[in-house]
């Protein structure tokens, strides 16, 4: 049987109400099964995880898309989370009898819809991407909803679905094809957010960037600024402040499991807290 993985992530992780009318979406689809329900509302933003057959996960996505459009307005929203739009990413996963080329055609024709009847921008992304600087969501969503307007005048960042104008209520969606992904947070006993970046700095694949002496950021030739890389390859990291628990957090996403175990990661950062003075008090699975 063909099977197809939907994690689609929303800006909304505090109104239970919109949460369910979403999610009543997503079911009214037949052959869907939905695996998972995540709000967070420190980070206001609610992630879904869902199966089904290749034309029923295309179906329950638009679906979902359409319905968030409705009720989440992104001129009110605030969260610890990058976003860009009510609707933020919606990947597809290929799991059972399924190639990721045929996923990466879901993701053009969901993306493809999205943008001309719901008038959404759509960026595509991962596997999906149709340029090579496009692949990396966090460049695709450099800038979040705040900066959108600015980007999308932008000749080089004209979506690729849709016209390049500004949806102030939603904002645009990144929709993608990608292998599955591991979101992992690390808890800290600390409410110092800053070390939690810090650290996160250090273990992400792009790194941070490089100083000179004085703190001032080192930039090449063209202007662009030089980074120094982090220790894990595939691997994706921010700090930040969770309210929820009333600490800091390492929020980590494993592109590639087995380029990067979660188990080694882990055990860095751990080593990594003790020499700034704090230590890890436990970790969770998102989704």
């Amino acid at each position: 049987m063909k099977l197809v993985e939907c994690v689609p992530n929303f800006s909304e992780g505090i109104d239970p109400d919109k949460i369910k009318a979403i999610i009543q979406e997503i079911e009214s689809v037949p052959q869907i099964k939905l695996l998972d329900v995540d709000p967070g509302a420190t980070t206001n933003r609610t992630v879904v995880t869902f199966i089904g057959t290749p034309d029923a996960v295309r179906e329950a996505a638009f679906r979902a898309v359409k319905k968030a459009a409705e009720v989440i307005d992104m001129t009110q929203h605030k969260g610890a989370h990058a976003r860009m739009g009510a609707t933020d990413v919606c990947p597809f996963v290929p799991v059972s009898g399924v190639t990721m080329d045929e996923c990466v055609q879901i993701a053009n024709d969901v993306a493809r819809r999205i943008a001309e009847e719901l008038h959404i921008p759509c960026f595509l992304y991962e596997e999906a991407a149709k340029k090579p600087e496009r692949k990396n969501l966090a460049t695709v969503r450099a800038g979040e909803y705040e900066g959108l307007s600015q980007k999308l005048k932008d000749p080089e960042w004209a979506p690729d679905y849709g016209e390049p104008v500004f949806n102030p209520k939603s904002g645009a969606t990144a929709v993608g094809a990608r292998e599955f992904l591991i979101a992992y947070n690390i808890n800290l006993n600390t409410r110092d957010k800053t070390i939690a970046q810090d650290i996160a700095l250090d273990i992400r694949e792009r790194g941070r960037s490089k100083r000179d002496d004085d703190g001032n950021i080192e930039r090449d030739n063209m202007g662009k600024t030089i980074n120094v890389p982090g220790l894990f390859k595939e691997v994706k990291a921010v700090g930040w402040f969770i309210e929820d628990y009333n600490i800091a957090q390492i929020s980590i996403n494993f592109t590639n499991y087995k380029i990067s175990p979660p188990h080694l990661v882990f055990d860095k950062v751990i080593e990594e807290a003790a020499k700034r003075g704090v230590r890890v008090t436990g970790s969770e699975l998102v989704g």
